[in-house]
C-alpha cells in the first residue's frame, strides 16, 4: 500500500514543488494540503495520512503545536509528523521533536532525500542525522540539566543494558551501529529500544534521545 502524506505548508509553490517530487514515486501518495496548523489538524482527521510534511512557520498555528496536537494524547490516527526547516539550527525543531515529531528536514534537502525521509518515517524509525541530533542538544544545553540532577524514577525501570542502549540512541546511533558497538545482533537491539519506548513512554528514538538529555543520563557536549 502506498505511504499517505499530507502536505503542509504556508507556501503553495514550495506544496506543489513536494507534490510532484513525491508523486513520481509508486509507493507514495499525496493525499491532500494545508496551508496552516489549523488546517492540518482538519486534514489529519478527515484523510489519515501515514505521515505529515510540516513547515515550522506557519500563521495562525504553527507547525510546533500541530505537532503536539497531531501526535499527543487523544490523537484521531497513526500519523507521524516529518518537520520541515529552513535552517538546521533553528530553536523551533527542538520543540517539534519535543512535541512528537519523529525527526526533521532540510527544506532545500535534495529529492531523495525527501523521499527517502518520508519512507524511514512511515516505517516507524526517527529520521535525525546524528550530526544535527548533537548539534541540536548542544546548541540547547543551557536549557538542559547538568548531569547533576536526581535521575527520573521511571529511569530505574530500564535494565543496564537498556540504559546502555538509550545512550547509544542518544547519540544518533543506528540499530546497526549500536550492535556493533554492543556486539550483539541488530534484532537484540530492536528489542532493547522497543523495551526503552514502552517502559519510558515515548513515541520513538528521537523522543527517547530528548528524554536522555533531559533527564541528565547524557550531558551534552559529552562523548
Amino acid at each position: 500500500m502506498a505511504i499517505r502524506v499530507l502536505l503542509v505548508d504556508d507556501q503553495p509553490l514550495l506544496r506543489t514543488g513536494f507534490r510532484m517530487i513525491l508523486e513520481a514515486e509508486q509507493d507514495i501518495a499525496v493525499v491532500g494540503e494545508a496551508g496552516d496548523g489549523l488546517q492540518a489538524l482538519d486534514q489529519v482527521r478527515a484523510l489519515q495520512p501515514d505521515v505529515v510534511l510540516m513547515d515550522i512557520r506557519m500563521p495562525r498555528m504553527d507547525g510546533v503545536e500541530a505537532t503536539r496536537q497531531i501526535t499527543g494524547p487523544g490523537r484521531d490516527g497513526p500519523a507521524k509528523v516529518l518537520v520541515l526547516t529552513t535552517f538546521d539550527l533553528d530553536e523551533y525543531v527542538v520543540e517539534a521533536l519535543k512535541a512528537g515529531a519523529s525527526g526533521f528536514l532540510l527544506k532545500d534537502a535534495p529529492a531523495n532525500e525527501l523521499v527517502q525521509a518520508i519512507r524511514v518515517v512511515a516505517g516507524g524509525e526517527a529520521m535525525l542525522a546524528p550530526s544535527i541530533t548533537r548539534r541540536l542538544l548542544d546548541k540547547y544545553a543551557t536549557h538542559l540539566p547538568s548531569g547533576d540532577e536526581p535521575v527520573p524514577d521511571t529511569l530505574h525501570t530500564l535494565t543496564d543494558r537498556e540504559v546502555e542502549v538509550l545512550k547509544l540512541v542518544a547519540r544518533g546511533l543506528s540499530n546497526a551501529e549500536i550492535a556493533a558497538d554492543l556486539f550483539v545482533s541488530e534484532t537484540t537491539v530492536k528489542t532493547h529500544v522497543g523495551h526503552v519506548l514502552t517502559k519510558l513512554g515515548l513515541r520513538d528514538r528521537v523522543q527517547a534521545a530528548v528524554y536522555a538529555y533531559e533527564s541528565g543520563l547524557v550531558r551534552p557536549g559529552a562523548q
